[in-house]
């Protein structure tokens, strides 16, 4: 019997194995797999949501290799312990040099740069050059309109959105995790003061251009910044160009006096057709009318010209003083 079996065995190692219709392995899971899984999820489910955790808390983070990554990434030339600066926020610096402080290290060893002054530079870079792009992509739009959307550009909102996407979260130095939003737009402020002093004052102009300026693309101006009066702020702005006193005009209406009723009026000045719009009523209607009129005269409808992000302002054009 054992020769048998020895047979087999030789027989079964010279016969070829057929590749091409070999018979699929068997596959199956272990009976305390199911009910372990269970348990570990309903333990994951009593203890609750977890913390986030810091990226830098894992074995395989380096800081030093983030920062050159994150210059080329961006395709800037930082300086590394400038970088590093603007990463770290006061309130870190300030905490991580009582910590020192109570370990007995020397004070000359305490000193942490931190990015307070970074923020203020970035900050005054940011605005000037917004001010700049969009009063020259935006000329007819008058000052108010300019300083809403200056203001949305520069807001929290936009600025910890547009950090947010650079990949700032697991660099910043802070006393919280994760940053909060006012900590990601003063932390692009400072990386805007870092470029600045890295690279020149040039290139923190590119990359509010690349980055801020960009955030108009395909947007609606009239969700940023809307007249409260239009009728009257039309009829100033025909005033200044000379275009006669605007003149509200029923054009037509369906349903008058049912629930849905709806009315057109046109506005003109001088004969001329300024724009139009629908309403539930005539005043809405003429409201609405106005609103179109002035996008119109300010160039700011929704099929006009695309923003140029690819224009280089020159320096002399962005106050800076």
């Amino acid at each position: 019997m054992s020769l048998l079996r020895s047979v087999v065995r030789i027989i079964a190692l010279t016969n070829p194995i057929n590749t091409a219709g070999s018979v699929p392995t068997r596959r199956n899971f272990k009976r305390w797999v199911s009910p372990t899984l269970r348990e570990l999820a309903h333990r994951v489910k009593k203890q609750g949501p977890q913390k986030p955790e810091p990226r830098s808390g894992f074995v395989e983070w380096n800081y030093r290799s983030e920062l050159f990554a994150f210059g080329k990434r961006l395709n800037e030339e930082f300086q590394l312990p400038i970088l590093q600066t603007a990463f770290t926020q006061q309130a870190y610096a300030n905490q991580e040099q009582e910590r020192q402080r109570k370990l007995g290290i020397a004070e000359a060893d305490l000193q942490i740069s931190d990015n307070k002054q970074l923020i203020a530079k970035g900050a005054h870079i940011a605005r000037a050059y917004v001010e700049a792009y969009v009063q020259h992509s935006l000329p007819k739009l008058p000052p108010a309109g300019q300083k809403a959307i200056v203001s949305y550009l520069l807001s929290t909102e936009t600025l910890s959105h547009v950090s947010m996407h650079l990949g700032t979260k697991e660099l910043i130095f802070s006393t919280e995790y994760p940053p909060s939003n006012e900590t990601l737009a003063e932390t692009l402020h400072a990386i805007i003061g870092a470029l600045a002093d890295s690279s020149g004052v040039e290139r923190a102009f590119l990359f509010v251009r690349d980055f801020i300026c960009t955030q108009l693309n395909q947007k609606d101006l009239l969700d940023i910044w809307t007249p409260e009066q239009p009728l009257e702020l039309l009829s100033e702005i025909c005033n200044q160009r000379k275009l006669g006193e605007p003149e509200p005009r029923l054009l037509g209406d369906c349903g008058k006096n049912t629930l849905l009723a709806t009315f057109q009026v046109g506005i003109y000045a001088d004969r001329q057709l300024l724009g139009k719009g629908f309403g539930e009523n005539v005043q809405t209607a003429t409201e609405t009318a106005a609103i179109d009129a002035l996008q119109t005269l300010f160039d700011i409808h929704e099929n006009r010209r695309p923003f140029d992000f690819q224009i280089q302002l020159e320096t002399k054009n962005v106050r800076l003083g």
